[in-house]
């Protein structure tokens, strides 16, 4: 089964400082079994699969692969996707908008200038994590309990919960004991100085296969959600991510039109075909 497929980077018009994503097109006819092994394969965060809409309001669906298993939403994805499937020759049915289809429902995508962003799905679970999840938290990112200085559950899919701490240095010199985080998901967040030319920065632990994502739309698409609703951060924004990685993420977060929208670059790298064998 040969099909067409590209590798992208998001959030960065550098093609090596983003976040990687690999996309197969046409892919209606690959099992899901196939999905995940050629997910497993690329071994990168995610790979994405797109597919004929199910939806009469979606220009396509998508399915979305770690290397672990299947996501409901990404945003990286989400972007990559949709540039990808663009590039491809895609037309979307509304003028100005395209709709994707993906486990969260759908999903609204635009250009922003040189830029896609989409509207932010809604938060499937907020409010203050529980004492035992802020200890493994403290635990588990070698703080002290007094250096977390807000915390929120910001699950828009992916199931994340997120931590402030004073500023941007206190995230960037973070050394997680992966063990301790285990299952959780965890964005953390940080003031950078008023001269700086981002806001924020972030940094996205997952727990399960001790992990940092480079740059991650879903996790800024909630942050953005709950900074922007409570106060924290101005109604536009630049967060940077990756910058312990040596990327140089930047995901451009504003509030509009009743929605949040978080946009970025996006650059193809590769292009060409490849062959899934049946497993």
């Amino acid at each position: 089964m040969r099909l067409p497929f590209r590798q992208l980077n998001v959030f960065s018009a550098d093609p090596v400082l983003g976040n990687p994503l690999a996309v197969v097109h046409a892919a209606d006819g690959v099992t899901e079994a196939q999905m995940a092994a050629f997910a497993r394969w690329t071994n990168l965060s995610e790979t994405t699969f797109l597919l004929a809409p199910t939806e009469a309001e979606a220009d396509y669906r998508v399915r979305i692969f770690t290397p672990n298993g299947e996501l409901p939403f990404a945003g990286h994805p989400t972007l990559g996707s949709c540039h990808a499937w663009l590039a491809a020759g895609g037309t979307p049915r509304a003028r100005g908008v395209v709709v994707q289809e993906c486990g969260v429902g759908l999903v609204r995508i635009r250009r922003d200038g040189a830029r896609l962003e989409f509207a932010a799905p809604p938060l499937r679970r907020t409010g203050p994590l529980e004492p035992e999840v802020l200890a493994q938290i403290v635990e588990g990112l070698r703080l002290r309990a007094s250096d977390i200085q807000r915390h929120q559950w910001v699950d828009n899919g992916p199931g994340w919960c997120a931590v402030m701490l004073p500023s941007a240095s206190h995230v960037l010199a973070l050394h997680p004991k992966w063990s301790v985080l285990d299952d959780l998901k965890l964005g953390v967040v940080g003031p950078h100085p008023a001269d700086a030319d981002v806001a924020f920065e972030v940094r996205a632990f997952v727990g399960e296969g001790s992990y940092e994502d480079p740059v991650t739309g879903s996790l800024n698409a909630s942050l953005a959600q709950w900074l922007i609703g409570a106060g924290l951060a101005p109604p536009a924004y630049v967060a940077a991510q990756g910058t312990a990685l040596g990327r140089a993420g930047r995901v451009y977060l504003r509030r509009a039109d009743g929605d949040v929208w978080v946009g970025g670059d996006v650059v193809g790298c590769i292009e060409g075909v490849i062959d899934l064998q049946p497993n």
